[in-house]
């Protein structure tokens, strides 16, 4: 099926809008007296951990642990991620390094 020029604005548009409301809506909604909800304070705290361990979590699913390579390059980026992230605290640094370090173990080493 092919889209027009008239039906592919009108779905980029609604996607923008749909955006937009999304990444407006919690500060108008919670903007005032509502701004110092305990419950929100608490999601401020713990929903980016939450957040990196899913994608953790989603990351490594499909990992065989009993077939080769035994998810020996996940562990070995895992740790170098971790190694560096703590020597650096640069998270940036630790995530591109640790892509870099991952797609040449699977795509040299372990081939």
């Amino acid at each position: 099926m092919t889209l027009t020029t008239t039906q592919t604005l009108i779905i980029a548009v609604m996607f923008a809008i749909g955006t937009m409301i999304t990444r407006f809506l919690p500060f108008i909604l919670f903007k005032g007296n509502n701004a110092n909800n305990s419950y929100i304070s608490y999601l401020g705290q713990v929903l980016p951990y939450a957040a990196i361990g899913m994608l953790i979590v989603y990351c490594l699913k499909g990992v065989n642990l009993i077939a080769s390579p035994y998810g020996v390059p996940e562990a070995i980026s895992i740790i170098i991620i971790g190694l560096l992230h703590y020597w650096k605290e640069n998270t940036f640094l630790s995530i591109g390094v640790g892509t870099v370090m991952y797609m040449a173990l699977v795509q040299i080493v372990f081939v």
